[in-house]
């Protein structure tokens, strides 16, 4: 695909799908173009920075990841789609002091997302980062905090807040059709097995171990970290629940007026894994919110094929019926009066990974423009994601915990609250912003 056809392509894609107003972000003519910047140049930065480019409105300016395995594919493919002669970095601190992009796409894995996020607004740039915003709750209170002291937007890519279909499902829950909802089932069940131990290794040339780990503590290199499965070990992320969870707790606090659980609490464990890994195969935690409780459930084995529907989303339980809030089929109302028809509607998703990126890059554009704050602001992203770590914290503490969800402490548990942050690695220090 040459230049030309790629914008033509994308844009007219993103008009299709859009649940937002994309007129001025996809408008490739407008003159003004914000120096922008890539920090994670793998699978998922890509398909960011794509729909930035195809948005029209950005000139990018740098690019920079620690592996040159994957920075390099990246550079070739920008050159192919674009005019852009992008510098190359290894450190995101370099890149923001030369460059001083006007946008930052943060595409690491999670354990970097706080520092990049809050060095690069107090730098002047707004932000798109990547879910879940971090690794322990006070490096998103932070990341909130910095946002707000520069006065810059920082969008969160939880994408699914303008996907067609979760924004009509939304508009079905709210309008009261599926009648009082007691209570919410969110689950990701997908197969697999033991699998088995993967010998660690050197790091292979071109990628910068030390740097990769930044703040985690620096483990021997494995090829099952990097460049993927880095979610299922602890150090740098958690797991699961922190990689899907936040997508479907998004939906649960999109959908209920409440901002935070009162209690958690969690168990799970590893009964089949036999690989090095040290996230848990499998988890349940339960959220008690004033008027509701919420479930989630993951497991890494064992797929799903006994019901209906798709094996990931949110199952929202009402007098009149259950909602099933999917994915790559949309959403269906069950109507708990057998009589009455199945209603459904099916989902306008980008391929080829089922995404709706377009629309969210459009919104990052408009609250840019606009000052108001986006569709997935920081502090929203810092709730959904507080609810997958909080559901980290009990089960590695192997009790309930009562959150004072106002103030951001746990109750009556100092052993717990040790949790809400970590110690860096030194030289790098823990944000306190």
């Amino acid at each position: 695909m040459n230049r030309r056809d790629f914008i033509k392509t994308s844009a007219s894609a993103s008009m299709a799908y859009s649940a937002l107003p994309l007129a001025s972000a996809l408008n490739v003519n407008q003159t003004k173009k914000y120096r922008t910047a890539l920090v994670g140049t793998g699978w998922w930065g890509m398909n960011i920075l794509r729909s930035a480019m195809a948005a029209g409105e950005s000139k990018l300016v740098a690019m920079c990841d620690v592996d040159q395995n994957q920075l390099t594919p990246a550079v070739a493919e920008v050159q192919k789609l674009s005019s852009d002669k992008p510098k190359l970095y290894k450190d995101y601190r370099e890149l923001l002091a030369k460059e001083k992009p006007e946008i930052v796409i943060v595409a690491t894995p999670d354990h970097w997302h706080p520092l990049i996020t809050i060095m690069a607004v107090q730098q002047g740039a707004h932000v798109y980062v990547e879910k879940p915003i971090g690794h322990t709750v006070k490096e998103g209170r932070a990341m909130v905090n910095a946002a707000r002291a520069t006065n810059r937007i920082v969008q969160v890519g939880t994408h699914r807040r303008v996907s067609p279909h979760n924004i009509s499902g939304m508009e079905f829950l709210k309008s009261g059709k599926a009648g009082k909802i007691g209570m919410v089932r969110a689950f990701v069940h997908y197969g697999g097995g033991a699998g088995q131990v993967t010998p660690d290794s050197e790091p292979p040339q071109g990628l910068d171990w030390d740097m990769w780990c930044g703040p985690a503590p620096l483990r021997q290199y494995n090829k099952t970290m990097h460049p993927k499965g880095f979610r299922q070990y602890l150090d740098y992320a958690n797991g699961t629940l922190g990689d899907w969870g936040i997508h479907w707790m998004d939906q649960i606090l999109w959908w209920t007026e409440e901002k935070y659980p009162k209690t958690i609490y969690s168990t799970g464990g590893r009964a089949i894994k036999q690989d090095q890994t040290d996230a848990p195969d499998h988890q349940v935690v339960s959220y008690d919110f004033e008027d509701f409780t919420a479930v989630w459930e993951h497991r890494q084995f064992a797929g799903n094929n006994a019901e209906k529907g798709e094996n990931v989303g949110c199952y929202f339980y009402g007098t009149e019926g259950t909602f099933h809030m999917g994915w790559q089929k949309g959403w269906t109302f069950y109507p708990a009066d057998s009589k009455k028809e199945i209603i459904h509607e099916e989902p306008k998703l980008h391929k080829p990974d089922d995404q709706n990126i377009p629309e969210l890059w459009a919104n990052f554009l408009q609250s840019i423009k606009s000052g108001k704050l986006p569709v997935c602001d920081i502090e929203i992203g810092h709730r959904s994601t507080n609810l997958s770590l909080l559901g980290m914290i009990s089960l590695k503490t192997g009790r309930s915990i009562q959150w004072d969800g106002e103030k951001e402490t746990i109750l009556n548990d100092p052993d717990a609250s040790k949790l809400l942050s970590r110690d860096y690695r030194s030289p790098w220090q823990y944000p306190n912003v």
